[in-house]
């Protein structure tokens, strides 16, 4: 088990796919039930927005929020479904590594990371949105 961040990080990245920009906007395209989930806090995705669409759940959150056998009222409604693809993202891809292991430990089937994160995106010149809050 790791203990520091950093050793999170790389034990969720060797754990799940990475995908690039052109990966994401691919299985947008083509599977419209696709989900990007930002687990960026809000103060991070109003300062930099956000990829059009996106999901928001904290990392903080994520593990209730994504746990199955708690009550219905603790989870997000989107990720009801194991099988549904999700893309996870953050500022520059380490948050969203680690959230996507969570959700893979969790039993989610269909999870890949964006590789970069929102800046990746950013970079690729790809267009983002206000965040506008929960």
């Amino acid at each position: 088990m790791a203990g520091t961040f950093m050793e999170r990080v790389a034990d969720a990245r060797a754990a799940v796919p990475a995908i690039g920009v052109a990966e994401v906007r691919r299985r947008l395209h083509e599977d419209p039930n696709t989900l990007v989930v930002d687990v960026r806090d809000e103060r991070d995705l109003r300062a930099t927005g956000v990829i059009p669409g996106t999901h928001h759940v904290s990392l903080g959150t994520l593990l209730y929020k994504a746990d199955h056998s708690l009550p219905e009222d603790w989870r997000d409604p989107e990720l009801g479904d194991k099988d549904r693809p999700i893309v996870t993202t953050c500022g520059i891809g380490a948050m969203a590594a680690i959230a996507a292991k969570e959700l893979k430990d969790l039993g989610f089937t269909n999870v890949a990371v964006l590789e970069g994160g929102t800046q990746g995106w950013i970079d690729a010149g790809q267009p983002t949105e206000p965040f506008a809050g929960a």
